[in-house]
């Protein structure tokens, strides 16, 4: 019952501890976070504002690389392709089914030899027949030729009249013509015949077989089931590079002009050349001018089709190849001297690293590396005074 009574308004809730939890868990909070993104802000802006302070030198970069002493000093490098000047598709000019094929890639061949032969029952059945009418013709001129003497001699002695002599005359004349067109059928069938034999054109290699067995060929390739050429054959003694040349640079070059070639397969060999012909035509795409360039002697690892490069030189060469070692070689600007000692500067993790390097001779614009570098090491085509051990450099 005196619970019942009691005064229900005099019940609070005290709140002060909750309060003051709360007020200590917020201060401690900001406490952390705070100095948190102020440090945040001051690292950021020391990334931001490092750059500005200490910015990074634009570099390019050169390759070491290997030359021989002669392709270094050139007045002009260009690059081309092995071609064989005289080459030819060979095909066949009758139409039919291949069934021999006695040559495949890399045979050697003679001029008229016999590389290949097409179906020809049907032709020999028709030059037979050509035969036949041929001998048939010339025993009937046999007969011919003595039925007009014998009119002849009636004629003279008047046992015959005029009009059977002209019989015999007109019929020697018709076996006579006969005799001519079975002559020309029988070459006609002669020269068909001739077609079913696919020969060598010239003194060459072959290159590619374009057909094989069992094939039809024709002389045009007239469907999509027939090939045109069977072999394609190309003269190895006519080898030159082509090679194409600025048309700003076409005036430095000149017929019988000294060259070095070498070939992108064996670049530790060289080939002596001349300027054989400039073609008096530029190609208006690539803005160039073809030059062919003649070998004046050169081995079986020459093969059409080859990219090759080419050094115009000013001096005389040697005839022949050459296979003194290339030597490697950077450009001379790319080299400075410090503290006594020859120093290349190569870019690791964006900056700056000093190599000592031990130099040769000086070919042209570039300079011989004797050791310190190796084909294809990257370095600083220009070494500045600013550039120094540890510069933070950007690659252009």
């Amino acid at each position: 019952m005196e619970t019942k009574n009691a005064d229900l308004n005099s019940l609070k809730i005290n709140r002060s501890k909750e309060e003051y939890s709360s007020r200590s868990s917020t201060g401690k909070t900001r406490f952390i976070i705070w100095p948190a993104a102020i440090l945040l802000i001051v690292i950021a802006a020391y990334f931001i504002i490092k750059p500005l302070l200490n910015p990074a030198l634009e570099v390019n970069l050169t390759t070491a690389i290997l030359k021989s002493p002669n392709e270094a000093s050139a007045i002009l490098t260009a690059s081309g392709y092995v071609v064989a000047q005289r080459k030819a598709s060979v095909a066949s000019k009758g139409t039919g089914k291949l069934v021999y094929l006695g040559v495949v890639e890399g045979d050697k061949v003679k001029k008229d030899q016999i590389i290949a032969r097409l179906e020809d029952n049907d032709i020999r059945a028709q030059h037979a027949q050509a035969l036949a009418n041929l001998k048939i013709s010339e025993a009937e001129l046999k007969e011919a030729e003595k039925s007009l003497h014998r009119q002849k001699e009636l004629l003279k002695s008047g046992f015959t009249t005029d009009a059977e002599f002209e019989l015999a005359e007109s019929n020697h004349l018709r076996v006579l013509a006969n005799i001519e067109y079975a002559r020309a059928t029988l070459l006609s069938a002669e020269v068909a015949l001739e077609n079913t034999l696919i020969r060598a054109p010239f003194d060459g290699t072959v290159l590619t077989k374009n057909a094989d067995v069992g094939e039809i060929v024709a002389p045009f390739a007239a469907s999509a089931s027939s090939k045109a050429a069977v072999v394609m054959i190309a003269d190895m003694k006519s080898l030159q590079v082509e090679a194409d040349v600025s048309e700003s640079n076409i005036v430095r070059i000149t017929p019988g002009m000294e060259c070095e070639i070498t070939l992108d397969a064996y670049p530790e060999i060289r080939y002596a050349g001349t300027v054989a012909k400039i073609v008096p035509t530029a190609d208006r795409s690539k803005a160039t001018v073809l030059v062919k360039v003649g070998f004046k002697n050169y081995d079986s690892r020459v093969l059409p089709e080859m990219s090759a490069k080419v050094s115009f030189l000013t001096g005389k060469q040697d005839e022949g190849t050459s296979s003194d070692k290339a030597v490697l070689v950077i450009p001379a600007s790319s080299v400075t001297i410090k503290e006594g000692k020859t120093i290349v500067l190569k870019v690791k993790n964006d900056v700056v690293d000093e190599e000592v390097i031990r130099t040769g001779k000086q070919i042209g614009e570039y300079i011989e590396v004797i050791s310190g570098l190796s084909p294809g090491d990257r370095i600083i085509d220009k070494a500045d005074n600013q550039l120094v051990e540890g510069t933070k450099v950007k690659v252009l």
